[in-house]
């Protein structure tokens, strides 16, 4: 019997593994073109961790200076609409997306409804994220147990990720140090104690964390399915993308119609002649469709286990830099 190669490595060259093992569901093209380098050049696969830590920094750098700008935005311009700023974000992604393909700069294909009703599910489960983690941005009162509820990120992905069979699932090995590490950061958290926990909270956060966590693991599950369409067929990661964004623009647009806080309602509520309010929400917007990006194509390229890292990486390592 052959031994697992994470097992027989050091914690710093852990993420590399990961990666080996996550590289036979990168699809042909972009992510092909980035694991056949990795995978040819050994200068480029001993810079994996790095390149990995700079993307984590990142990413955490900029989750930051989005809530920064939007504590500042919401409160001073009176504008808790989180249904109207996650269809916003949408729209722009979607935008950016078309004049990047009118660019010839990302290839793309015409909306497939059979591609958009395999998508439906983690569309809706996205949207419906979105808008629980916008407002728990809008209402700090209701932000600590959200808060909280990031360092399970991993560990729930994981779990939806052995429940849905994923062609390729995490190393035993990886799950388990990631679980040890979550739950340390959650047992930290907690004994430090939260502030003010609201009743909404306790049901916010959890179906935030579920829906969330169901998202990226259905999202690698459909993308681990066109694996097996013949190679004319098969969607790119950009395209699985681009129906996704499509699919959400339709059901935050529905959310949106019914939702109390009306598109005129919110129109008439907006600052639109003052300079700085077009600033700050065009910063939030561009910001949280870079994170958006990054978290859907980490769980497409890699893994979705990859992807809830990336996403809570900063709240379980909170706790650890504060015992220093």
């Amino acid at each position: 019997m052959t031994t697992d190669p994470c097992t027989e490595q050091h914690l710093p060259r852990m993420t590399a593994c990961l990666l080996g093992k996550s590289s036979g569901r990168w699809r042909k093209g972009w992510c092909a073109s980035v694991a056949k380098s990795l995978s040819s050049n050994n200068a480029l696969k001993s810079l994996v961790p790095t390149l990995c830590l700079v993307v984590v920094v990142i990413y955490g750098l900029a989750d930051k200076l989005r809530n920064f700008v939007a504590g500042i935005f919401i409160p001073q311009y009176h504008y808790p609409y989180a249904v109207a700023l996650c269809f916003g974000q949408v729209l722009i992604s979607l935008l950016v997306l078309n004049l990047l393909h009118a660019l010839h700069l990302v290839p793309l294909k015409n909306y497939s409804r059979p591609l958009g009703e395999r998508l439906l599910v983690p569309a809706i489960c996205n949207s419906i994220h979105a808008v629980l983690a916008m407002w728990a941005k809008a209402n700090s009162s209701y932000s600590s147990l959200y808060t909280l509820s990031l360092t399970l990120y991993p560990i729930v992905t994981a779990g939806f990720g052995f429940c849905l069979k994923l062609a390729f699932p995490p190393s035993i090995h990886i799950y388990v140090f990631i679980s040890i590490l979550s739950g340390t950061s959650f047992v930290i958290t907690v004994s430090q104690g939260l502030a003010g926990v609201e009743h909404l909270d306790y049901i916010y956060a959890p179906l935030a964390l579920i829906l969330h966590s169901l998202s990226l693991t259905w999202l690698a599950k459909v993308s681990d399915a066109e694996h097996h369409n013949p190679p004319g067929a098969q969607a790119s990661v950009f395209d699985i993308y681009y129906t996704q964004l499509v699919n959400q623009s339709w059901v935050l647009g529905l959310l949106w119609l019914v939702h109390p806080d009306s598109p005129w309602k919110v129109f008439s509520h907006s600052s639109w002649r003052t300079l700085l309010f077009h600033g700050y929400l065009l910063a939030i917007l561009l910001l949280g469709m870079v994170l958006n990006f990054l978290v859907c194509i980490s769980a497409l390229c890699v893994s979705p286990l990859a992807a809830a890292v990336l996403h809570s990486a900063r709240q379980v390592a909170q706790p650890f830099f504060h015992l220093l």
